[in-house]
């Protein structure tokens, strides 16, 4: 009777492990609902972290509002070569979707996948990022803004005349910063004004670089440069301190002015971008690349200190 006891009591046992063994199997359907995004960031500056902050907070908020909810892995590669190892780790994971935070962070999700979705932002040229040739898997939003206007603003604000030297201070390794090169180049000679490239490849020789441009020109032009943004106080001192005016393409307190957008809401838009994908309403092949419009700043402390007089 013992024995029989016994083993009753060890088939119940038996019986209650495969219950509750069924029960955490169970438990992966139920997380249905949620999905999994990849963001990559190429580094960490003002600029790159308000997008990805804006791009978290826009597509949490549109899930939770559908009723989902997504978990989102967010990595920071630090320089261009490792977005390829950042964006490795998502692929071998199987994301529902990759952000990929400035050009080189596009490039390395591009080139790892044409089946998950891609979705870029603080990209300046979709179309020459990828030779024209976009793929399918592939939209966003880009942070261009008029060069035009950027040219005349700095000529207008600053009294720039033929024969006067801009200096445009750019990250070699970085393809958006020649783009924009190129353009402002081609509207300052236009105008009879001298443009200077002062470009560099280590942050270690951006200080020697800078004070040199600074003893050379009459104003600097900065695009949106990510190397350069993340050390743009070392620019802001040394040029300040030799009373030349910076201009920048993406803000900050380092420019006398700037007309620029606002990254947070430019990440917020690709979340939305992003929401409509996970949900199923579109694919990136549906979604034009969006812009923003840029709005005009004048930093008035700066102005006064480096003797600009705004009309």
């Amino acid at each position: 009777m013992k024995k029989i006891t016994a083993l009753l009591l060890a088939l119940v046992m038996m019986m209650s492990l495969c219950a509750c063994g069924a029960k955490e199997e169970s438990a992966p359907a139920a997380s249905g609902d949620a999905f999994t995004v990849g963001v990559c960031q190429l580094m960490e500056h003002e600029s790159l972290d308000k997008a990805t902050q804006g791009f978290i907070d826009a597509l949490t908020a549109e899930l939770e509002a559908a009723g989902k909810s997504v978990n989102i892995d967010t990595q920071v590669a630090g320089e261009a070569n490792l977005c390829t190892t950042v964006i490795n780790t998502f692929t071998a994971k199987k994301v529902d979707l990759i952000m990929a935070n400035a050009t080189p962070a596009l490039l390395a999700a591009a080139n790892a996948t044409t089946e998950i979705p891609v979705l870029g932002t603080s990209v300046t040229d979709y179309a020459d990022t990828f030779g024209g040739n976009i793929p399918a898997n592939v939209s966003g939003t880009s942070d261009a803004v008029p060069f035009d206007e950027q040219a005349k603003m700095m000529i207008d604000s600053l009294g720039l005349v033929k024969g006067d030297v801009v200096g445009v201070l750019y990250c070699s390794n970085e393809s958006n910063s020649l783009i924009q090169y190129n353009a402002v180049k081609e509207l300052f000679e236009a105008e009879g004004i001298v443009v200077e490239a002062y470009t560099f490849s280590e942050t270690t020789e951006l200080q020697a670089l800078t004070t040199a441009m600074a003893a050379e020109v009459k104003a600097v032009y900065v695009p949106s440069d990510n190397t350069v943004a993340q050390n743009d106080s070392i620019v802001g001192t040394i040029c300040t301190e030799a009373g030349v005016p910076v201009y920048t393409s993406y803000g900050g307190a380092v420019c006398y002015a700037s007309l620029s957008i606002d990254y947070y809401e430019l990440g917020a838009e690709t979340g939305k971008m992003a929401a409509q994908i996970l949900l199923g309403e579109k694919t990136p092949a549906d979604i034009e690349i969006a812009t923003l419009t840029p709005s005009v700043m004048y930093n008035d402390e700066l102005c006064a200190q480096l003797g600009i007089e705004l009309a």
